[in-house]
């Protein structure tokens, strides 16, 4: 199977099997979607650099309010038990877990599409111009 046959059949199961359905994507509103869906595509340890009064922080970049229990890259690779509860370093997955990430994170950038795709034909009040821009990209155009 291709790739986006793979996806395909992963966005239809989330949609159906496990019922979620597209209006709780709309929910997702602050990039979510296409933040978890970095998280299970980098090939590599990925932070989020934040300053604050004590110095530096590196943060994983996993959205912010979802439940930990959803990332499914604690369940994949070797982890390294230090006491804490880190990530395992993505070259430790296996290639069949690197290919469900990679599934996962193609699931989740079609989902996003789907979100902006339908705010574009709804069009809510506060509507930005900058989504305006990207409505119109999105637009069939006749040559």
């Amino acid at each position: 199977m291709t790739g986006i046959e793979l996806i395909a059949i992963e966005r239809k199961r989330q949609m159906v099997a496990a019922g979620e359905a597209s209006g709780q994507d709309d929910d997702q509103a602050h990039g979510e979607l296409a933040l978890a869906a970095v998280c299970y595509a980098t090939p590599v340890p990925l932070y989020v650099k934040s300053e604050h009064a004590a110095g530096l922080n590196f943060e994983d970049p996993w959205p912010p309010g979802w439940d930990g229990g959803l990332d499914r890259r604690f369940s994949y690779g070797e982890r390294r038990d230090d006491g804490k509860s880190r990530l395992p370093h993505p070259a430790s997955y296996s290639h069949e877990e690197r290919l469900d990430l990679l599934i996962k994170a193609g699931t989740l950038i079609a989902a996003e599409i789907d979100r902006l795709q339908q705010l574009c034909q709804s069009k809510p009040r506060g509507f930005s111009q900058r989504l305006l821009f990207f409505c119109d990209l999105s637009t069939p155009r006749e040559r």
